[in-house]
């Protein structure tokens, strides 16, 4: 399970963090570039690539209402600045002429149409890069989940999901300098540890149905092409026999 063959056609998770830089305004302009740039490159590696957007960068929905009826509210803003964020990856890319359609899990009139798995799968197949705003469109779903979700209905062979750290550790890197990062894990250590790289609701969803998951750091130059590459970057996720 270390190296991977080249995927087909892949689905990345891109965090709205990434638009963001690290700093406290929603957009950084050179962070963008970089994004862009990247999948740029990376799309040259792999010609069918969708895109799962967040939007923490703008408002994170569980953080700003953790609880109570104002969370649905607070969801539902959360998943229009993902639809904001794909407005602006697809207006970067297309300044470097890279030819990139969005759809939502809801409509915004003139804006964005909804997701319909056929039309996204023929435009990953047309050599588009397919952004994916909106999450599922339901609230108390993670876009983590979102993206397994939408990897699935479009009939991704890999997952990648993209953070500011290495991969899956044993723990919280930037909390416990002694944690340990995984080359490779099965979907139930990843369940059974409740390692917090991602959802686990959408841990398991990629269980049942198989699709691998590669973890690892987005803000290093190359490793998106390397990832949809099937280079062994970062921590690859999947079956008890791959995991060993």
């Amino acid at each position: 399970m270390d190296t991977d063959p080249a995927p087909r056609r892949v689905l990345l998770k891109l965090s709205g963090a990434a638009f963001a830089g690290g700093g406290q305004a929603p957009f950084d302009e050179k962070s963008i570039g970089f994004i862009a740039a990247e999948l740029a490159s990376a799309h040259q590696a792999c010609g069918q690539m969708a895109v799962v957007l967040g939007g923490g960068n703008i408002i994170r929905g569980a953080r700003f209402a953790p609880s109570g009826p104002e969370r649905i509210t607070a969801d539902y803003a959360g998943m229009l600045a993902t639809v904001i964020n794909a407005l602006v990856l697809r207006s970067r890319l297309a300044e470097l002429g890279v030819s990139a359609v969005h759809y939502g899990a809801f409509p915004v009139v003139r804006m964005i149409e909804v997701f319909e798995p056929e039309r996204a799968a023929a435009d990953l197949a047309a050599g588009r890069i397919v952004l994916l705003a909106g999450g599922t469109g339901n609230p108390f779903f993670t876009t983590d989940t979102a993206a397994a979700l939408r990897g699935m209905e479009v009939g991704a062979d890999l997952m990648l999901k993209a953070t500011r750290v290495e991969g899956v550790y044993s723990a919280d890197p930037e909390k416990d300098p002694t944690a340990r990062l995984f080359k490779t894990i099965s979907y139930r250590q990843v369940l059974d540890l409740r390692l917090g790289v991602m959802d686990l609701a959408a841990v398991s969803l990629c269980m049942q149905r198989g699709l691998a998951v590669r973890v690892f750091n987005y803000s290093v130059p190359g490793n998106i092409r390397r990832a949809v590459a099937g280079e062994p970057v970062g921590t690859l996720i999947g079956s008890d026999d791959d995991a060993r």
